[in-house]
């Protein structure tokens, strides 16, 4: 059996969140944030800052995209989605260094970071359920 440190060391190699990857991003540091959804999905909003690159077609893309040398962190929907893990396995198949964000594109936008859609930023709302409300 898996030891309690062993397993919680492991999972935060494999997993970020918002906090996190909006921190890294003001930090600028270099990796990839990749918004991994249907194309419907990020016109109506996506992560400001993320690239758009659909699970379905990371294997047939990403070499040509995305530097191999630089992290990957991928995201979907939400908590209730399953699109950010079969993206990460798809990146790790290519031998990319990658994460998955915790909570998707909804943390994402419920904890008030920055998110546009296809006309172009959006207003920053904080969910006083997720996040600290900010004047």
């Amino acid at each position: 059996m898996t030891d309690a440190l062993t397993y919680f060391t492991t999972k935060l190699q494999h997993e970020t969140d918002a906090s996190d990857v909006f921190d890294a991003q003001r930090a600028g540091d270099d990796f990839a944030l990749v918004d991994v959804r249907s194309s419907d999905a990020w016109t109506q909003g996506h992560a400001i800052g993320a690239i758009h690159l659909p699970y379905r077609e990371i294997a047939a893309r990403a070499a040509a995209e995305i530097d191999r040398d630089v992290d990957v962190v991928v995201y979907c929907w939400s908590p209730g989605c399953n699109g950010g893990t079969r993206a990460a396995i798809e990146f790790a198949k290519l031998g990319y260094r990658v994460r998955e964000m915790i909570g998707g594109y909804e943390y994402w936008a419920r904890e008030g970071y920055p998110v546009a859609n296809a006309h172009g930023p959006l207003p920053r709302i904080y969910d006083p359920l997720v996040a600290l409300v900010r004047s």
